[in-house]
């Protein structure tokens, strides 16, 4: 099957200790409408014919989202996404992935605060671990979100977790001893919009302009190559041949470091490693 992006075939076993039962499975996930199911706003989600792009719509009744049937232990997810246009003030567009099935809260996050102007758009990235969080970066983007649909991505795997926005690493997360890492239990993927008007634009200032309603932000050509959680069994092992995912275990290349440089020195705006007590992960 064709796809935006290639798909690998896994075929050594590799096993990874320590982590959550269960057995898995590599994917490649293309039509987004057999691959998602609704999880709240109705017909404020909308599919298109081609099945691989959907539109999610926020007004003053409700927001919208959806959710991936299957649940992931590690992958590669991408999707690409349009941002609200013009006014988006209030508004807050999320990609993640959220440990649904899980004992404790673990999540990865894209999430994108609108704003009044379509160049002040935040994109802020959370991690939370074992219902720890406090860990937000917030950047600006180097384009207009709004114009066309970027690419964003997660990388998780069992050593480290990179954000990439179209393929360039705005933040890497590494397992180190001291330091919370999710890898005890499996995530689903979501995506959705709702309204954030007591925090999301200004600390909360400024409010969402309903008059602007409906605000729509538009997902498409999604990817994910990963491993399913099958929910049941006692080993977790996963098929692999080597593909890029699990090829960064430990860190970035040197091109991708300077990229990720670049993207701090340029448009960091807010980063909790800059406390007085520097993180462990920092």
């Amino acid at each position: 099957m064709q796809n935006m992006f290639s798909c690998l075939r896994w075929t050594n076993e590799l096993m990874l200790l320590m982590f959550f039962v269960g057995s898995l499975i590599s994917v490649c996930l293309g039509d987004i409408r057999s691959d998602v199911n609704v999880l709240f706003g109705g017909d404020r989600v909308k599919f298109f014919k081609e099945r691989r792009r959907v539109d999610l719509s926020l007004d003053q009744y409700s927001g919208s989202g959806f959710e991936f049937k299957k649940s992931f232990i590690f992958g590669k997810f991408d999707i690409e996404i349009k941002l609200v246009p013009k006014n988006s003030a209030g508004s807050v567009t999320t990609f993640y992935l959220n440990s649904t099935h899980g004992t404790s809260h673990d999540e990865i996050d894209f999430e994108f605060l609108g704003h009044l102007h379509p160049l002040r758009y935040i994109l802020q990235t959370k991690i939370f671990t074992n219902g720890v969080g406090g860990r937000e970066q917030r950047i600006h983007l180097w384009f207009d979100p709004t114009k066309d649909h970027h690419k964003y991505s997660i990388l998780w795997n069992p050593q480290v977790i990179i954000f990439y926005v179209d393929d360039t690493p705005i933040r890497i997360y590494k397992r180190n001893r001291g330091v919370l890492y999710p890898n005890m239990q499996p995530m689903t993927l979501y995506a959705t919009i709702w309204d954030g008007s007591d925090w999301a634009t200004d600390g909360g200032k400024v409010k969402i302009d309903w008059k602007e309603a409906p605000f729509v932000a538009s997902y498409n050509s999604h990817n994910v190559d990963g491993c399913v959680w099958a929910g049941s069994g006692t080993k977790t092992y996963c098929n692999s041949k080597s593909p890029p995912w699990w090829k960064k275990i430990w860190t970035l290349s040197a091109d991708e470091w300077k990229k990720l440089g670049w993207v701090k020195k340029k448009f960091m705006i807010d980063d909790y490693c800059d406390k007085k007590k520097r993180p462990l992960e920092c």
